[in-house]
């Protein structure tokens, strides 16, 4: 379960329309770009009797006036009004927001103010959706259409927190799908389906009636049967209650049960159900749906400087005294429970970094560190915390000073800065199940008191101040007391909840720890040992090797296991119900001395003997030595423990002594008796003393132990976390420069076309060599000159057989890598064809040189025509 913001928000159960309800519901719809055209599609499905009001708050132009009242009532029956201040809202109408204003309600009457924040930052959404949730508080419903950004998301946490419902329209089909998006992502909505399919939803869920009231004449469902009543309701809850728990292991049965009827309700409501055992049966079909309902359990209700009155009493009167009592090199250390999506713990440490500052300058104030522990049942929430990504809207509690100061301004949002993220250490955390933090100077835990049942409440205060250190500071929420825990906590700040841990008036009982909230402890007659094997032979043998007297075994309580020889006179059967149970069955004068000597030989693991000590014995005294042992040996036995009964024979009694007088002879024995009895108690008190504070000593150093492995596994756990975040960001890295890479192949082999394609084209046969004159690459015309093939690559070009009558060519070919001067060369084919030669350097587009390029030229026309006209000369 999760803890304050976490859990279901603070109500009555829904008192949903109903037939003889006169009140109607207010719902409230935002929208952004590409609003109007879903606003249009939405209200033309709204009949016109709908029992509902509609308020828009819509992003308008400010410098404009608007006409969307004109658009949207040529869509509707319902009358539509642009909203002027301190207008009533009434059924069965639609009212828009004028341009250039924030609006409000109260008592169902609206109010216009002045916008406050400049153009571009304003959130009229989250405005108007925060006082709908306050004003109609489990009435209270919000709408989300078609919008860029993300206003209207801490609008609907709010809606959300005093148990209203969340309609959104279908991001894939909205014109602009951020604000829905926005949303859907935060977990927030309870329907997502396409506009035109929203009010049909709404009108369901709001006729709904309640399920969980006591049945009258007057109430009864919509299919006419009478609502539950108080034992059908308890016995559904604790239905669910066990179905969550078997798939989800958390435990919902401490919950206040008013929070858990009003979430089961709204889930039924929106399933369109007439009674709890359909939804019992749904649930055990649909296993998602049970993870629906958990979420709905947890909603995290949570923002920046929550209450900033409450947080500024922090910084300027609990931290400052916090910090005067602490030197630089003690890390201070402070838990938030239940930290939802992180925004309480980055509060503090935003409030403790500004506290440092606000500090006198001195050169130590600037050393002081503080760790968060911040833990939260939701593993959603946990993930979303550690990314510290929030929507731009949080600019509505975060000041702009702040927003400098702290946050990383990017395409999602703002990112918390890298100093505060490291302040803060995040790890999921029942409270009510799980360890808690020690040697805490600060905790805050805001809003998880008031949805916990008040004996968990006994329980969990108790257990913060055992988990401050002294002086450590507890904050809660401004709804939220100590209680009768008076003694254990002093007031710093009453009014804005602030309490200082007290080390006088130490609880009488000790502390409870989170597994004995909801488990009870074993009791040590549950705890007797079985023996497994045939426990006479071993105690015959152990017996006969060392003892012969009447003996009899025990486990560690005392509970008879086997007898030896003939214990009638030591011990006998005690009236009443059979217990066969050494401190019970022992006879009058053994079993006092015989419990503390019982007690001494297992605390000290040492054989412990009674001398001399005279019992009972039908209806006379005998005189006996009683040898406790604990059996310390490894094997079967190990941990029992042997009494071994040893008769003493009496002291004879001297012939002079003078007969007692009958009377002093009583007395004195009764005060013998007296005494004895008393130095047993004095024994057994102490005793139980140092057995107390040796257990209460190893329960703290095994709690401690656990609580430094907890950090340590919730450290790893952390930085497990970041290194997964860093391989993500490398993976995406590796795709970016993977998907550039692919371009370029792309363009390459683009180029490498466009390449082949201009050399074939020119009918010029080319061939490339690098340095070392290997064939780097030719086009088709040289294969017919060279008589090259693709195999030839690589080789150098003095081994290729060639038909040209060209032997200088490597040397023309080294020539030109030498003085980097081209040379011209006209050679000629057994054929009798001529071609010009030209050899160049291959320059890449660095200008270095990496080789050369030859072409060769066919000139055999202009050479046979060369020699036709040399011939017409000599004629």
């Amino acid at each position: 379960m999760t803890q304050a913001k976490k859990t279901p928000a603070k109500a009555k159960i829904p008192k949903l329309i109903t037939t003889v309800d006169s009140s109607f519901p207010i719902v409230g719809i935002g929208a952004s770009a590409g609003g109007l055209e879903a606003l249009e599609l939405f209200l033309a499905n709204v009949p016109e009797n709908s029992g509902m009001a509609f308020v828009i708050v819509q992003h308008l132009d400010p410098t404009h006036k608007g006409i969307m009242v004109e658009l949207l009532q040529r869509g509707t029956p319902m009358k539509v009004f642009q909203i002027k201040d301190r207008m009533r809202v009434e059924a069965n109408c639609v009212y828009v927001i004028p341009p250039n204003k924030d609006l409000s309600i109260l008592h169902g009457v609206l109010n216009l103010f002045a916008p406050l924040a400049p153009r571009g930052l304003r959130l009229p959404i989250d405005f108007f959706f925060r006082a709908l949730a306050e004003d109609q508080q489990e009435h209270s419903i919000g709408v989300i259409l078609s919008g860029m950004g993300t206003d209207g998301t801490l609008g609907l946490r709010a809606i959300k927190e005093k148990g209203g419902s969340v309609f959104v329209q279908s991001p894939d089909s909205a014109k602009f799908d951020g604000m829905p998006r926005s949303a859907v992502d935060a977990g927030l909505a309870d329907v997502i389906s396409a506009v035109e399919e929203l009010p049909a939803n709404i009108n369901a869920y709001v006729h709904h009636a309640p399920l969980f009231t006591k049945p009258n004449p007057s109430t009864r469902s919509a299919s006419g049967k009478h609502l539950l009543d108080e034992d059908q309701a308890k016995s559904s809850i604790e239905k669910v209650i066990l179905i969550l728990r078997a798939q989800t292991g958390h435990d919902f049965s401490l919950y206040k049960k008013t929070t858990i009827h009003r979430r089961i309700e709204r889930r039924i409501g929106l399933h369109h159900m007439d009674n709890i055992a359909a939804y019992v049966r749904f649930l055990r079909e649909n296993p998602q749906e049970v993870e629906l309902l958990f979420n709905e359990l947890l909603i995290g209700v949570t923002n920046f400087f929550r209450d900033p009155a409450a947080w500024e009493s922090l910084k300027t009167d609990a931290l400052p005294k916090l910090l005067a009592k602490r030197t630089p090199d003690q890390a201070l250390r402070a838990w938030v429970p239940a930290c939802s999506t992180g925004e309480e713990a980055y509060s503090l440490a935003m409030l403790f970094q500004e506290a440092l500052d606000s500090l006198k300058p001195h050169t130590t104030a600037k050393n002081f560190k503080l760790q968060i522990f911040a833990t939260d049942l939701d593993l959603h929430a946990i993930e979303r915390a550690r990314a510290g990504v929030y929507p731009q809207n949080i600019s509505a509690d975060v000041s702009p000073e702040r927003l400098r100061r702290f946050f990383v301004k990017e395409e999602r949002g703002y990112r918390v800065s890298k100093s505060i993220r490291e302040m803060v250490i995040f790890a999921p955390q029942n409270i009510i199940m799980d360890p808690p933090f020690t040697k805490l100077d600060l905790l805050t835990c805001r809003n998880l008191l008031i949805y916990l049942t008040p004996e968990l409440q006994k329980k969990l205060l108790p257990l913060f101040h055992y988990s401050l250190k002294p002086d450590g500071i507890l904050f809660l929420g401004t709804s939220e007391t100590i209680g009768g825990f008076d003694e254990l906590f002093a007031p710093v700040d009453a009014k804005m909840r602030l309490y200082r841990r007290r080390e006088a008036g130490q609880p009488a009982q000790a502390v409870e720890f989170p597994t004995a909230f909801s488990k009870a402890r074993p009791s040590a007659a549950a705890r007797v040992i079985k023996p497994s094997v045939n426990i006479q032979t071993l105690a015959d043998g152990l017996l006969l090797q060392t003892y012969s007297p009447a003996a009899v075994m025990t486990n560690e309580n005392g509970d008879i296991l086997y007898i030896s020889g003939r214990t009638g006179k030591y011990i006998e059967p005690a009236a009443g119900k059979a217990n066969w149970n050494i401190f019970v069955m022992a006879r009058e004068g053994l079993r006092y001395e015989l419990s503390g000597a019982f007690q001494k030989a297992l605390r000290k693991k040492e054989t412990v003997t009674l001398k001399d000590v005279t019992i009972g014995s039908n209806g006379g005294t005998q005189r006996i030595h009683v040898t406790i042992q604990p059996i310390q040996d490894a094997g079967e036995l190990h941990g029992m423990v042997m009494i071994v009964f040893k008769d003493v024979a009496a002291p004879s009694v001297s012939k002079l002594s003078t007969k007692p007088v009958a009377g002093r002879g009583a007395a004195a024995k009764n005060t013998t008796e007296l005494k004895k009895q008393l130095e047993y108690f004095r024994m057994e008190t102490q005793n139980m003393r140092e057995e107390m504070q040796t257990s209460h000593e190893e329960l703290q150093s095994t709690n401690e132990e656990m609580q430094s492995t907890n950090e340590e596994l919730q450290s790893s756990n952390e930085e497990l976390t970041t290194s997964k975040e860093e391989m993500q960001s490398m993976n995406e890295e590796l795709q970016t420069v993977n998907n550039e890479l692919q371009a370029k192949l792309d363009e390459l082999s683009h180029v490498n076309s466009d390449m082949k394609n201009l050399l074939d084209s020119t009918d010029i046969a080319t061939l490339f060599l690098d340095n070392n004159l290997r064939v780097r690459r030719f086009t088709a015309q040289t294969s017919k000159i060279t008589q090259l093939i693709p195999a030839d690559v690589g080789r150098p070009i003095t081994d290729i057989a060639s038909a040209l009558l060209y032997p200088q060519l490597a040397e023309d070919a080294r020539e030109v890598l030498r003085t980097l001067v081209k040379v011209d060369r006209q050679i000629s084919l057994p054929n009798g064809d001529w071609f010009g030669t030209r050899i160049l350097p291959y320059r890449t587009l660095e200008n270095m040189i990496d080789g050369v390029v030859i072409t060769f030229t066919d000139i055999t026309e202009s050479k046979k025509l060369e020699a036709k006209l040399r011939k017409s000369s000599e004629k």
